[in-house]
């Protein structure tokens, strides 16, 4: 849309005056790096007179006002400052949201096609028999995975009145994510976060999203980037303390939340046994806490209330995504079930403190930090964290509940995915000593001793950020996209071969699980292979997919949803991306390689099991016994023996990460990793050997678990 007729449409939403927006234009005018008028919010010890009047003594009456309420006016915002890049948030006119009406409706005509005799017009074959496994012990992706070997890219799950369609094909999943955006909102998503995140970047919808994405977004600005970098470091140095505490004392860990969380999963049975998944989450909430809100959570060593209340609504949002019933929406029960009134006094507990952070960035304003932050010279500014970016120069535009929102949605958003995702990393490194190897010689010729990583680094790291990629593409965080139908429409054939007709409220999930592993688009799927992302591979039989290209000249610094053409998107796609996927791969980075360089891993179980959740997490924790890094002179040739003692023995036990798992590591680097559904009498899901056939797991296949002391 015309910059022009973007400005008039939002200016007629908003109800501002022809007047404001003229006034507004000619300060534009003035510069194209110019910033909006600020009020008080970016100018302390100003009062606004104008704005300020006319709150009257309605805004006095309310309850304690947030201090960027008080200086902008409860409600009202200025214009948002349009970004590179907008065009598609703001293409095609936005359908109107859905009614009950509009539901009862569909639930209806659900009923008639799945049980009645009206026949099904939407092209997808429907899930036959009783699809209890999405509501059983092993993890929902898993089963879609399973549906998927049986129905192809599309199909769809009928409970009761409501039917959601199910979609694994890159050329579809372009269409409703980059080609169409505005004719889909959140959904069952929606709901389940709204009452955590408000209406925050995740749950909100187009209109609300718009606004605030043109926000926040310019705070990820890559010099910001560069900056925290080093914070990266700093805290990850703080967690290699505490390993090496583990390491060295023999205890399964000194003090804080790593020792309360790990309680009764190591059983005390191995001094050095740590729950790693707990440790990253810990490490990975210390660096949001300092990022977003220059806070000390200290998580690393500690808990806090805030850090437990965080913790517990992370798990009752997961626990409302497996409910088909949204119970939570009667406000009588919210008072009446225990863990609903727990959720309510934690997510008080976290409002209170997020006020508490807002109203000490507001307080603590300083006139050099502003011109630092209009320059981007984050080297001089005291405080560079994102919120101190928002209050300054973004707190116009935002009242204290809509920043109390974004807050949230970075705290617990932000956190959860990179945890997830160096669990799953460590875990396939643990299991792979040739992968192991590569990495620990590119991370001692880059990071020799103990150097703090820089950007540079971070670029010169090639094969640690591949091996994340292929974490991300085996173990996507999260496993499942979710989107609603807000009209009527067709989404055109991909490798289904069919067109798939959507009514007006229809749910869609896409499974990123199952395309990240589809046999049409990837060699060996199910094989952890960090090099394949140097390899261009594409497959002409796949109906409108371009296939891979690796980045010419790092353009980017990891492989995407572009170069993939949609075969890869662990972040999301389109307009809706996720705003802060370059801040999770860099600290990722950062953290793996500097956790690699110090220590040793070995697997203490021979089965990792998953569960669903917002992310994609270990069933029993990531248990690992950890050493100090031996031999550190030498590591490639001590690594390249243990290499070939595992591929010639299988009952050699090992006694590292580089040795763990050695009866399969030769079958590893050709056979692959899969996951195999386990018996109706278990539940984990574990990661076995298992021989592959044309990128699908041989049925034939004898499963070889990894020997383990």
């Amino acid at each position: 849309m015309e910059w022009d007729g973007w400005r008039r449409s939002v200016g007629e939403r908003s109800g501002l005056s022809g007047a404001r927006n003229g006034r507004w234009r000619r300060a534009r005018s003035g510069s194209a790096h110019r910033t909006p008028r600020r009020c008080c919010a970016a100018q302390p010890r100003r009062r606004c007179v104008a704005r300020g009047a006319s709150r009257g003594r309605a805004a006095r009456s309310v309850r304690k006002a947030c201090p960027v309420d008080q200086q902008n006016g409860q409600g009202e915002t200025q214009l948002p400052v349009p970004t590179t890049g907008s065009a598609d948030a703001d293409k095609g006119e936005i359908p109107p949201p859905l009614t009950t009406g509009d539901m009862a409706g569909l639930w209806w005509t659900n009923i008639q096609q799945t049980y009645g005799s009206k026949p099904s017009v939407d092209g997808a074959p429907r899930v036959e028999g009783d699809p209890s496994d999405l509501l059983g012990d092993q993890p929902f992706f898993i089963a879609l995975a399973k549906y998927f070997a049986q129905y192809g890219s599309v199909f769809k799950l009928a409970f009761g009145p409501k039917v959601f369609f199910v979609v694994s094909d890159p050329a579809m999943t372009r269409f409703i994510l980059r080609d169409n955006p505005t004719y889909y909102d959140k959904g069952v998503l929606a709901e389940i976060l709204e009452p955590i995140m408000g209406k925050g970047l995740i749950p909100a919808d187009f209109e609300t999203w718009k606004k605030r994405r043109r926000v926040i977004a310019p705070g990820f600005h890559m010099k910001w980037l560069d900056r925290m970098t080093r914070l990266f470091g700093e805290c990850t140095d703080e967690l290699l303390q505490e390993l090496d505490r583990v390491a060295s004392r023999g205890v399964v860990s000194s003090t804080g939340s790593v020792k309360q969380q790990l309680g009764s999963k190591a059983q005390a049975t191995q001094s050095n046994v740590i729950d790693m998944e707990t440790a990253f989450c810990s490490c990975s909430l210390d660096i949001i806490g300092k990022a977003v809100f220059n806070y000390e959570f200290g998580s690393v060593t500690n808990e806090s209330p805030i850090i437990k209340a965080v913790y517990r609504c992370l798990r009752e949002a997961e626990h409302r995504s497996t409910f088909l019933f949204p119970y939570w929406k009667i406000e009588f029960l919210n008072w009446v079930i225990p863990r609903q009134r727990k959720f309510r006094r934690d997510m008080k507990i976290i409002s209170d403190q997020l006020d508490e952070l807002i109203q000490l960035a507001v307080d603590s304003r300083d006139e050099s930090d502003l011109s630092a932050l209009e320059s981007r010279d984050y080297d001089v500014i005291k405080d560079p964290s994102m919120l101190r970016f928002l209050v300054d120069l973004r707190g116009e535009q935002a009242t204290c509940s809509q920043l109390r929102d974004d807050l949230i949605t970075l705290l617990t958003a932000g956190h959860e995915t990179t945890a997830a995702l160096l669990t799953w990393a460590l875990c396939e490194i643990a299991r792979n000593p040739h992968v192991l190897s590569k990495l620990r010689e590119e991370i001692d010729t880059i990071l020799p001793d103990r150097k703090m990583p820089t950007m540079s680094d971070v670029k010169a790291l090639q094969y640690t950020r591949r091996v994340l990629a292929e974490t991300l593409r085996m173990y996507p965080q999260p496993p499942v996209l979710i989107r609603r139908a807000l009209k009527d429409h067709t989404i055109p054939a991909g490798t289904s071969k069919m067109d798939l007709k959507l009514l007006r409220g229809n749910d869609l999930f896409i499974s990123l699980y199952t395309l990240h592993r589809h046999p049409d688009l990837w060699e060996n799927p199910n094989r952890f292979d960090p090099d394949r992302w140097t390899r261009e591979f594409t497959n002409p039989a796949v109906k409108d997919w371009k296939g891979y290209k690796p980045n010419p000249n790092e353009a980017s610094l990891y492989p995407n949803e572009i170069n993939s053409d949609y075969a890869f998107m662990p972040f999301g796609a389109g307009p809706r991306k996720c705003v802060g996927d370059q801040f999770a791969m860099l600290e990722a980075t950062v953290c793996l390689a500097m956790t690699l360089r110090e220590f040793d891993f070995e697997h203490v179980y021979d089965e990792v099991g998953m569960t669903t959740g917002a992310t994609i997490h270990t069933q029993n924790g990531l248990m690992m016994r950890v050493t100090r890094r031996r031999d550190r002179s030498a590591p490639d040739a001590r690594l390249a023996s243990d290499a070939t003692t595992s591929s010639s023995s299988s009952a050699s036990v090992p006694t590292s990460a580089a040795a763990s798992a050695s009866a399969s590591a030769s079958a590893s680097a050709t056979a692959g990793v899969a996951i195999v559904i386990p018996k109706k009498d278990t539940n984990r899901v574990s990661i076995l050997a298992e021989p592959i056939e044309d990128g699908r797991p041989s049925n034939s296949g004898v499963s070889r678990r990894p020997a383990v002391s």
